[in-house]
This record gives C-alpha cells, structure tokens and sequence, in this order.
C-alpha cells in the first residue's frame, strides 16, 4: 500500500500556503491587530480545520468501503479539481485589501471551516484520492488530521506574520508570476499523477 509522496506533499504545501479564506483573513488580522491579539483567530481555525479534516476522511472511507468502484472516479475528479486549482494559483493575486473592523476570535475562526469550500473539497480530495488505498484507524485518522491541521496554523501563522512583507514582496508582477507558475506546474503534474494520466505514457 504506497502512498506517492511527492504528489501529496505538494497538493497539501502548495494548497495550505497560497492564498484562500484562511490565509487572506489571517494577514489582514495581523497586519491590523498583531499576532498575539490575532492568536485565538488562528486557533479556531486551526480546530475547525482539524475537525473538518476527520469529518472528510470518514466521508471519504465510508464511500471507498460501500463502493470501491468509485476510487477510479474519484482519483479522475481529485484531477481535474486540481488543474482547477492550477489555473487560479497561475492567477493568484495576493492583495487584501478588505480590512477588518474589529478582531475576530476563536468562534469566527472556527465556523470559517464550515463555510470554507477550499477546505471541504481540500479534506475529501487528499482522503479519497492520495489516502483512498490507505487504512484509516481510529490513531491514523486522527493523527493525519493533526498533520494537516498543524501545516495550516504554520500557514495561518506565516500570513499573520509577515503579511505585510508577503504582500510587498509579492506585489512585484514578475516574482509574483513566476512563483505562481512554478507552483501551478506542481500542481499539474500533481493532477497529472494522481488521475493516472501520466502512467500511459511509461
């Protein structure tokens, strides 16, 4: 049972770390607000999406396990979802420019993830689709949600950081354009792998 690693951990780095609800929002709170007023923002978020991760790898199993026919679909679906996500992160603007009135807390954080598609589709993509052929237990399901769970507060917590210097930086057209093509490279072959396209021509 072989999981490809290389596919997985650029989906997961390269999906955590470009822009989306959580990151956005995060810089924006913490260019506003600082880090440490902007910590139980972060927290929440980190929760929710840890939550939401064994919710979607539990979806994910009970499917793969009624009908294991669908693992062919799925792994055709995770790939155009992720050429998809190619496409925007070959557009990606990094500006936030709507800017909070007031700091959010834990609770806002938290229901972000219930209302944060890139994150639903995020879970179910890496459980039915990287992790469809791996056994989920009641210590592997957990503990992979932790794992990208704790990859998204790093994430969080980059933008909240150095949102402003991420901003500045990136806001060169020609680095902004070439980070943003590497990165969607990635994810081409990624989409590429996974779907079993590239196996036909070896």
């Amino acid at each position: 049972m072989t999981i490809d690693l290389l596919s997985l951990a650029s989906f997961v780095l390269i999906t955590t770390y470009t822009p989306g609800p959580n990151n956005i929002s995060s810089a924006s709170m913490g260019v506003l607000f600082g880090y440490r007023k902007t910590s139980k923002y972060l927290l929440g978020i980190t929760i929710g999406f840890f939550l939401l991760m064994i919710l979607c790898g539990w979806i994910s199993k009970t499917l793969l396990q009624l009908f294991p026919a669908f693992e062919g679909y799925l792994r055709i679906i995770g790939g155009v979802y992720i050429l998809y996500l190619a496409w925007h992160t070959f557009r990606a603007s990094y500006d936030f420019d709507e800017e909070e009135q007031k700091v959010l807390g834990f609770t806002r954080g938290f229901l972000l993830q219930i209302l944060n598609p890139k994150a639903i589709v995020f879970g179910l993509t890496v459980y039915s689709t990287f992790l469809g052929r791996f056994e989920l237990s009641v210590i592997t399901l957990p503990l992979s949600a932790a794992i990208l769970a704790g990859l998204t507060f790093t994430a969080i917590s980059t933008w909240a950081l150095f949102g402003a210097a991420i901003r500045t930086y990136l806001k060169n057209k020609v680095i902004s354009r070439v980070i943003n093509t590497l990165l969607s490279l990635l994810l081409v072959y990624t989409a590429l792998k996974i779907s079993g396209v590239l196996e036909i021509f070896q």
